[in-house]
């Protein structure tokens, strides 16, 4: 579904709460919506609030607006153990479920067994053990990172052949390390690259943990060092755009090579449309949003967290699949950016 689409079903709502929930980083840790004929109380836990998540969190708040639940969204600020104190509140207050963005996705059990039997959804961010969504009570609401970085790779791969190269080397922004969507990211681009017939090199592989700034940081020495390379591939938009900065400042044209991102964040699809990013593969935070809620109140109901969802079921058969909410990655690029904007 285009971003247009998911805006005309799900913005109206998120702008209501995103007066509540706010559109970036807060002081406050904790936000609340609910409205009249409430039928129950949930809260939602968040890693903390960049601005994919900071999106995610105002559609959750307006979807359950929209479902009669009350909803209370809080800030772990990248603490684990903030995020097992939040959910053992929320459990000891009669919350019906919770949703929680991992801080550490190793740590998917400890957040598991603090909720205990209260149904327990995790959004964006799936464990690292997809085995704890086995548990009756348990569900996943995002998007499938098989997927992300291989639309990359496949992008990369048409730019080289139509070029005649066989051969490239890259410059790598990881996210943060040991996190699914990092490892996850990086294998896609590498294997569409493989199974297109591009042999990838890496110049360096620099962790920008998901940061602009740090990704800045990271890449200027690297650019200014004479190191010869073909694209620069980012784990997420914000990285890429800290790439570009990098590049202009190092009085690199960005739109020389490709610059490859993920999550098309409002400025990463403004930039794809300047030309200075290649694309970028757009993850979608408002059906994410969404979709945990729907996911949170089917279990509460006793029934699968995929049961009757607006989006996608897992259906390669495992013993888990019941409880996941896929919500497709979408390849974003010049010729279709408009759609995103």
């Amino acid at each position: 579904m285009k971003l247009k689409k998911m805006m005309a079903v799900v913005l109206a709502g998120v702008t209501c709460a995103g007066m509540m929930a706010g559109c970036g980083p807060s002081s406050d840790d904790s936000k609340a919506s609910g409205g009249s004929g409430e039928k129950g109380t949930m809260t939602l836990v968040m890693s903390s609030r960049d601005e994919f998540l900071s999106t995610l969190e105002s559609a959750a708040m307006s979807a359950a607006e929209e479902a009669g639940v009350k909803l209370t969204s809080q800030d772990a600020q990248n603490d684990s153990a903030k995020q097992i104190q939040y959910i053992e509140t929320a459990v000891n207050g009669g919350d019906e479920a919770v949703v929680v963005n991992p801080v550490d996705s190793d740590a998917a059990q400890a957040l598991v067994d603090a909720a205990g039997d209260t149904p327990l959804v995790f959004v964006n961010r799936p464990p690292s053990d997809m085995e704890v969504l086995a548990a009756k009570n348990v569900g996943f609401c995002g998007s499938n990172e098989d997927t992300s970085g291989y639309f990359q790779g496949e992008y990369l791969a048409d730019y080289f052949k139509k070029q005649g190269k066989k051969e490239i080397k890259y410059i790598l922004l990881q996210g943060e390390l040991g996190q699914v969507s990092q490892i996850k990211r990086c294998a896609g681009v590498l294997k569409a690259l493989e199974d297109n017939g591009i042999k990838a090199t890496s110049v360096v592989d620099l962790a920008g943990k998901y940061d602009r700034a740090e990704a800045m940081n990271k890449i200027s020495p690297v650019l200014t060092s004479g190191q010869e390379f073909d694209c620069i591939i980012s784990n997420n938009d914000a990285m890429a755009l800290g790439a570009i900065e990098a590049c202009e400042a190092a009085g690199i044209d960005p739109a020389s090579f490709p610059i490859v991102g993920i999550d098309c964040t409002k400025d990463g699809a403004a930039a794809v449309q300047a030309g200075k990013m290649a694309m970028t593969v757009y993850q979608n935070p408002l059906g994410q949003g969404k979709g945990c809620i729907e996911a949170a109140l089917n279990l509460v109901e006793g029934k699968a967290a995929n049961e009757n969802t607006s989006f996608t079921k897992d259906e390669t058969g495992k013993d888990y699949s019941d409880s996941i909410v896929w919500i497709p990655f979408e390849p974003v690029t010049k010729d279709n950016v408009a759609d995103y904007l």
